[in-house]
């Protein structure tokens, strides 16, 4: 079955209002990782630090130059992520529907090569 890169994108605060809900948001996330697992789809997940501790490297005239900060600049950045393994784009959007309720995210769905 392909892969799909199921990311969550959210501002530099995250999008939870309180601790309270931001401990909800996570309990519900972790129900949605169990039916992943459940369902055999599950491959890789991961939350990531604030887009401030993020670090990129570019070639730039035969050399190596290291910034800080996100590649792009934007008011939304990657907050985490999950790699499934699903049969069809309809079946990665479906677990990209529950995740965007669990997390209170925005969830983008691209499938690998």
């Amino acid at each position: 079955m392909p892969h799909y890169l199921l990311s969550v994108h959210h501002g530099e605060s995250g999008p939870y209002a309180t601790e309270e809900e931001k401990g909800r948001a996570w309990a519900d996330t972790g129900v949605v990782n169990d039916e992943m697992r459940a369902a055999g789809v599950w491959v890789f997940a991961g939350g990531l630090h604030g887009a401030s501790t993020a670090r990129v490297v570019r070639a730039q005239d035969g050399a190596l130059l290291h910034t800080d900060g996100p590649y792009l600049e934007g008011k939304e950045h990657i907050g985490g992520f999950w790699i499934i393994d699903a049969p069809d784009d309809d079946v990665a959007m479906t677990w990209a529907d529950k995740a965007t309720v669990a997390c209170r995210g925005a969830v983008e769905v691209r499938p690998f090569h």
